[in-house]
């Protein structure tokens, strides 16, 4: 489990809000330092944000979530945070799915987490952090390399969903990182703005309601007292979807696209460093 649930509380300068009331002490039960707490709820407000149009920012809170509890116990912590953002983001982008392209992607990625729940487990966090950062590189090079050519094909053989799917579905399990692979796929169909979102709004659900059992069950990183943690970050997840989508209505599609790109390449930087 979570190595914040593990820790001693330590009474001296730890409670994030030692200035307020008593009723602080169902935040101060998580034994999170101040700065901790921040890197918490940003990472919140950047998952409201991801899952209603910056999904660039979908990837950012990974690395800052890993660094707060450690890799694999901080996918389980993150996981009930995705659910809860991806339903704002079914609710009102549930119209805007394109279901062949979905449906082509998501039964691998179904594979993929199986995969993934079997496997990783023997997989170090500092080797786990390396195998998503050379993911990411390489999603990032081959979306850039796509957005420069004269001439564009979009990909139409199985193969490729294939692999993007399984791809999706294995990072999606060990990480929460299936964000940049899926916009790589995404981004090749040439999906449009909203139809973008809405697709992936739709594929996110799907894979992370799919997740939580072998969270629950096999990984047993979800329990009682994680999801009290995500619990107490909600109304920040609803604020930061509610901002994503006022926020995406003023992207062009060009500018939309070179958002993904870049704020992807930056969750480079974040994991390595």
């Amino acid at each position: 489990m979570a190595s914040f649930f593990l820790r001693k509380k330590n009474t001296e300068n730890t409670e994030p809000f030692p200035f307020l009331c008593p009723e602080m002490d169902f935040f101060q039960q998580f034994n999170l330092t101040g700065f901790e707490w921040a890197m918490v709820v940003g990472s919140a407000l950047a998952i409201g944000l991801s899952k209603t149009g910056l999904s660039g920012l979908g990837t950012m809170f990974v690395p800052i979530m890993a660094h707060v509890f450690g890799g694999k116990a901080s996918s389980g912590i993150v996981l009930p945070m995705l659910v809860m953002a991806d339903v704002f983001a079914v609710v009102y982008y549930r119209r805007h799915a394109d279901w062949p392209v979905l449906m082509k992607l998501l039964p691998w990625a179904f594979v993929g987490i199986v995969i993934g729940t079997f496997t990783s487990q023997q997989i170090d966090d500092e080797v786990f952090k390396q195998i998503m950062g050379v993911i990411i590189v390489v999603s990032v090079a081959v979306m850039i390399w796509q957005e420069t050519r004269t001439e564009y094909l979009i990909p139409s053989h199985w193969a490729f969903a294939a692999l993007m799917g399984l791809a999706a579905g294995y990072t999606t399990m060990v990480g929460n990182l299936a964000g940049a692979v899926t916009a790589l796929y995404l981004l090749s169909m040439r999906l449009p703005k909203n139809n973008f979102i809405g697709t992936g709004a739709w594929f996110y659900l799907a894979i992370n309601v799919f997740k939580l059992p072998f969270h629950i069950f096999s990984w047993k990183t979800v329990t009682w007292e994680s999801f009290k943690l995500d619990l107490a970050v909600f109304p920040v997840i609803a604020a930061g979807a509610l901002l994503g989508i006022v926020i995406t209505r003023y992207l062009s599609e060009a500018l939309y696209r070179k958002f993904i790109i870049g704020m992807t390449l930056a969750t480079v930087l974040l994991l390595f460093w």
